[in-house]
């Protein structure tokens, strides 16, 4: 059987890795048009018990990456220089360029030696394949190839975001919010290594005309974020790796399959990073891929719509939960006009996964502070 997967991120590597690992005569090709040691942003968050997923069928990866994470059991909201601390809102991260390597790793553990810095101008390339995996990200060629067949279609949000890192570490994962005389801002900031941390600037639409970011080149951009978030960042630079001020886009496809194309990742979908399970939806697909294929014996005429029936239900509700936290942020400004408390149970409320009782059980402490406050 010949596999071709298309994107080397963790979507692809992984896939390349468990399907490898199942059956060592499959041959697998995973070709990726960026060097192995490009990566752009800085650290990734993950939501929850962060690798728990990966315990059951693979230890080897959940224990060769889960050591080299940050984790934290709370969250920070900052608003008018009031902060807000919710309780057991845990989170863990990982740097995205440590994360590749150690995927990179598995996957020559395997046999397996990707073709990076490797260009794919027509999938014609592939035609001898027996399946060919799309998992090349937001911009992927072969959702674009077939984009009428997979129903594809791509949105943007409004507002502007720019994916910065510091040297300054944070106890928690954190969202600071301000209000100044060219708009209204926020930041979300975490570590996600030892003296590492992300830090990702967003702003509406209005705010960014009138500071004047789509003039500004990377150097003035970046010393007004850090005017602008000057206590956040309390002395510390902000460093750029490709920090360009982009919107988020909204991936959709009606279809997740045809013939013997299938697309995982951020080629199938996008979740806000607001939610941190971006780079977990991506390793499941991969997972739930694998599955299937091995549950039909890798007939791919049966396992690809095995694949998206049973996998589908499960991603459209994380997504649905992503997009209402996007919403939320578009709207950031007008939420800022409530006081501390009610400003932090409309964040916390914002994805519609989450109800009073239930946070009750996880946050006491906050829910005590907001419902004091109440009273």
């Amino acid at each position: 059987m010949r596999i071709a997967i298309l994107g080397a991120g963790p979507a692809g590597l992984y896939l390349g890795y468990l399907l490898k690992r199942r059956r060592s005569d499959v041959d697998i090709r995973i070709v990726e048009r960026n060097p192995a040691d490009a990566t752009f942003g800085f650290g990734v968050v993950f939501s929850d018990r962060a690798l728990e997923f990966l315990r059951e069928d693979d230890l080897e990866t959940y224990a060769a990456i889960t050591p080299q994470m940050e984790s934290w059991d709370d969250m920070t909201l900052v608003l008018r220089n009031e902060r807000i601390v919710i309780d057991g809102i845990g989170f863990a991260a990982i740097g995205r360029l440590k994360l590749l390597q150690l995927l990179q790793e598995r996957v020559r553990a395997v046999g397996i030696r990707p073709e990076f810095s490797r260009a794919v101008a027509s999938l014609d390339e592939f035609a001898d394949a027996d399946l060919v995996v799309g998992a090349d990200g937001v911009n992927s060629l072969v959702r674009r190839t077939f984009a009428e067949q997979f129903g594809a279609s791509v949105s943007f949000l409004a507002n502007h975001f720019a994916w910065f890192g510091t040297s300054r570490r944070y106890d928690t994962l954190t969202q600071t919010f301000r209000h100044t005389p060219l708009g209204d801002f926020n930041a979300h900031h975490y570590r996600y290594a030892p003296g590492r941390s992300t830090f990702i600037v967003e702003t509406d639409t209005e705010s960014f005309a009138k500071a004047g970011f789509a003039r500004m080149d990377d150097a003035e951009s970046r010393a007004l974020c850090q005017k602008i978030f000057t206590d956040a960042l309390d002395g510390h630079p902000l460093i750029s790796n490709n920090s360009i001020w982009r919107r988020f886009p909204l991936v959709h496809n009606a279809r997740w399959q045809h013939g013997k194309y299938v697309l995982i990742g951020d080629a199938l979908h996008t979740a806000h990073f607001s939610i941190g399970s971006g780079t977990r939806l991506a390793m499941e697909d991969a997972i739930a891929l694998n599955r299937a294929l091995a549950a039909h014996g890798d007939d791919v005429t049966a396992a690809l719509p095995a694949f998206e029936a049973a996998r589908r239900p499960v991603v459209d509700k994380l997504v649905a939960g992503a997009n209402a936290s996007a919403a939320w942020y578009e709207k950031f400004a007008e939420h800022m006009q409530l006081a501390p408390a009610d400003f932090a149970m409309s964040y916390i409320m914002r994805s519609g996964r989450v109800d009073l009782e239930r946070l009750r059980r996880l946050s006491p402490q906050f829910v005590a502070r907001y419902e004091r406050e109440r009273a």
